[in-house]
């Protein structure tokens, strides 16, 4: 495609995206220009450009009115806008009708635009996912493939300044990546080898090469746009009663209009003219146009600003539902607590030497895939003390192991396998202390007694706390629900500070403790990230899954923490409560003028023209309060 075909397309799709507004502001052109044309006393020729306008300016909303009419049998709003705008032409206000057209359509295109800028995070995603990539086999030169045909285990280079695109680990290199697009973080982050890397991130200067973890269709990043997309599209319970409500509230408009243009002829007086005249104003003045956009166009925007973020709210109802929440469970391990145990303390017999001991306790860990063994590893690792130490282990499943080294024999494992009482007397009696704070105890012992402890802990994560403390101040109770043993569990629910806990928790103890929050306390939120807490997320008002969790969590959840950061919660708890603000803001002032409106068509206190400007200004209104929303600050 030539540089010139591109530019014509671009500009086609740009007069496409605003149709609305040109055919709105041509068909305003034209009724100043029939307006002019009529103050020169050449009526005909102002009529035929009064009705120029009304066709231009009134295409699209007739169009879309009549289509939802035959499609979902029920009457809306454009429909009253068309017959209004008839109505008026039929009584010789043409000015005033075409006004009405105008209006009309000038804050339609604004919804519409209103959609389109709530669409529009979507969209820049969507442009960020590459479609190309460098792929690396063997010595040969890289090979740029199509990102669809990417494998898993493929490695592919991606040089500075380009977009990363697939997810995968560092296979080799060191760089600075732009997450910005998919945690909503907005410092870039040093990457090194091992770490993980994901499609549509911004690799910024080093060259990477990257191992491919999953397919295009499974990235974060298609999750994303696939859930927002979703999203999008699924309509809150006020956004449903609201139209439901338009169906019934046409039709009663509708058959008092068809009233108001006799019966007062006859009670009051009024000759036909006024009376049809009246008529015309109130079918304008009564349409519910400002009342059916009071909540879509700030639900959007709430939806897009939450996936600005790195939180994905999978619709509105969730959102609704949100608002309204008073407790919050948590899962510990991996949402509360990093999901991986770090050395907390490590002790040491007078006569043995730190560093010396340390590494002998890495070089029979090293050899073993326990996550405490992993722990420990990588402390030593983080103290400088790895040494080569040729070491024979003998692993005994469920206790520890034992070690030989230069003829010397070691025990490492729990209290019970090295001897509990010694254990217990070690540092003072330190294993009792230790265990009150939920840490886990792993011994060495020589042929002298206990040489060493370690002690491990699942640690809080620091946003955790922040977060507690940040959903308690919005007055939402946080419950912990785990599976670990009370000791542990009463310790960590102290460090992050949460209302209450159930410790030794079962998946469907989970799900019953959750059923027993709703009872008493009606709106229950519940946060996890692995398969055991699925049906306890399917089970809460809300279930709220880790970004970094099971894909089964993912599907089950109804909001997602792109960015495995707590704290996200209480910012999309606050942007749903500010969202509903709005809402009551749009439907209380669009039913206030719809009210004052209507009363003062009936004491002939306002003409056609102000009553369109009333109409369809409160119209314009709501919308603009709806995209507030998009406001960074909540």
């Amino acid at each position: 495609m030539t540089n010139s075909n591109r530019e014509n397309l671009s500009l086609n799709e740009k007069i496409s995206e605003h149709k609305e507004i040109i055919a709105a502001l041509v068909a305003g052109f034209i009724i100043l220009l029939a307006w002019r044309i009529e103050s020169s006393g050449q009526i005909t020729a102002a009529t035929i450009a009064y009705l120029t306008a009304f066709v231009i300016g009134g295409y699209a909303k007739a169009k879309e009115g009549i289509l939802d009419t035959i499609e979902n049998k029920s009457l809306n709003v454009e429909i009253l806008m068309i017959l209004a705008a008839i109505g008026s032409a039929i009584i010789g206000y043409w000015t005033e009708g075409a006004i009405l057209i105008f209006i009309f359509a000038l804050s339609g295109a604004l919804e519409t635009y209103a959609m389109n800028k709530s669409h529009r995070e979507i969209s820049s995603l969507m442009e960020l996912q590459p479609e190309e990539a460098w792929l690396v086999r063997g010595g040969f030169e890289p090979i740029k493939v199509a990102v669809s045909e990417l494998k898993v285990n493929d490695h592919i280079l991606v040089k500075p300044g380009e977009l990363i695109p697939a997810d995968g680990t560092i296979f080799n290199g060191v760089s600075t990546v732009d997450e910005a697009a998919i945690t909503g973080e907005s410092m870039p982050i040093t990457k090194n080898s091992g770490d993980e890397v994901f499609a549509g991130t911004v690799n910024l200067n080093g060259v990477l090469t990257i191992n491919v973890t999953k397919p295009n269709s499974e990235t974060l990043f298609q999750k994303i746009i696939t859930l927002v997309q979703s999203a999008q599209s699924e309509k809150s319970p006020s956004q449903q009663f609201i139209e439901r409500f338009e169906g019934v509230y046409v039709k009663v408009v509708l058959i008092v209009v068809a009233l108001m243009m006799f019966l007062p002829h006859y009670l009051l007086g009024w000759d036909w003219t006024t009376t049809f005249y009246r008529a015309m104003v109130l079918l304008v003045v009564a349409s519910p146009c400002a009342l059916v956009a009071a909540i879509m166009p700030a639900t959007l925007s709430a939806i897009s600003n939450g996936a600005k973020n790195g939180i994905l709210v999978k619709g509105g109802v969730h959102l609704e539902h949100l608002s309204v929440l008073r407790v919050l469970a948590v899962d510990k391990t991996g949402t509360l607590t990093q999901g991986t145990p770090v050395v907390t303390d490590f002790i040491v017999r007078e006569d043995l030497k730190k560093e010396e001991t340390l590494a002998l306790i890495a070089a029979i860990e090293g050899q073993s895939n326990h996550p405490l063994a992993q722990a420990i590893s990588k402390y030593a690792k983080e103290q400088n003390a790895i040494k080569p130490l040729v070491v024979t282990i003998e692993d005994v499943p469920g206790y520890g192991m034992k070690a030989e080294m230069a003829g010397n024999h070691y025990s490492i494992g729990k209290p019970d396998f090295v001897g509990k009482d010694e254990a217990l007397s070690f540092a003072n009696g330190a294993l009792q202390q230790l265990a009150t704070e939920g840490k886990t105890v792993v011994f060495l012992k020589d042929e002298k007694g206990i040489a060493a402890l370690v002690a491990m802990k699942d640690v809080v994560r620091e946003e955790a706390k922040k977060a507690v403390a940040l959903l308690k101040e919005l007055g939402i109770d946080v419950m912990m629900l785990t599976g670990d043993n009370e000791t542990t569990a009463r310790a960590i629910a102290k460090e992050a500070g949460v209302t209450n806990y159930v410790a030794e928790c079962l998946p469907e103890t989970k799900v019953t403790h959750i059923k027993n929050y709703k009872a008493t306390y009606e709106h229950v939120g519940m946060v996890g990230d692995g398969i055991n807490d699925a049906p306890a997320l399917a089970t809460a008002s809300v279930g709220i899954a880790m970004g970094g969790g099971t894909d089964v969590a993912l599907e089950t959840a109804d909001v997602v923490l792109i960015k495995n950061d707590l704290s996200k919660i209480a910012y999309a708890v606050k942007l749903s409560r500010k969202m509903q603000r709005i809402v009551k803001q749009n439907v209380i002032f669009s039913l206030s003028v719809i009210a004052l409106l209507i009363i003062s068509n009936f004491f002939q206190a306002i003409s056609l023209p102000l009553g369109v400007i009333g109409h369809e200004g409160s119209t314009i209104l709501v919308i603009v309060n709806g995209l507030r929303m998009l406001s960074k600050n909540v």
